[in-house]
């Protein structure tokens, strides 16, 4: 089955830990899916993904972050010094994958496909800053594209819908 028709389970990535993982494995969860940077403004965003994180973990819910150094070279170190930072600064414990780009001829085909299905406003499917946000349902597909600026917890109802 090709990737279109299995939603996002047709995808793979490498965690911070250099593990390859079939987002297969997140079936029949919702997911958000965030493109992070540790030196960005909104980088504080790594709170609130957490709160909602572990508030909402046990009915099916999870939050997939995604380095990216695109924006501002905001994103410098490497996988160990991401994760280092994520868990010291705000105790993260949501799945990291390893750093992508998420723009360009080298965007991960995760997310060239998360912007085909949710282009953003005026259909501009590039990705704008660090903490951009996609909502997927249970079923792979993608509901909703947030903008940088919109605090993880303001989304909380949206998750709640699909959990």
């Amino acid at each position: 089955m090709s990737a279109a028709n299995e939603g996002i389970y047709g995808f793979s990535a490498e965690t911070l830990d250099g593990a390859a993982v079939s987002l297969d494995k997140y079936r029949d969860k919702v997911l958000l899916i965030v493109n992070t940077a540790s030196e960005c403004g909104f980088t504080p965003q790594y709170k609130g993904l957490q709160e909602i994180y572990q508030q909402l973990a046990a009915r099916g819910f999870e939050v997939l972050g995604f380095p990216c150094n695109q924006f501002g070279k905001q994103e410098p170190g490497d996988a160990e010094q991401i994760g280092s930072f994520c868990e010291k600064n705000y105790g993260v414990t949501f799945p990291m994958f390893a750093k992508i780009e998420v723009n360009g001829s080298n965007a991960h085909p995760l997310y060239k496909y998360l912007k085909d299905k949710e282009p953003g406003l005026l259909g501009i499917e590039a990705i704008k800053w660090n903490f951009t946000k996609f909502l997927v349902d249970r079923n792979g597909r993608v509901v909703k594209r947030y903008a940088p600026q919109t605090k993880p917890e303001s989304i909380v109802e949206d998750i709640q819908k699909l959990l």
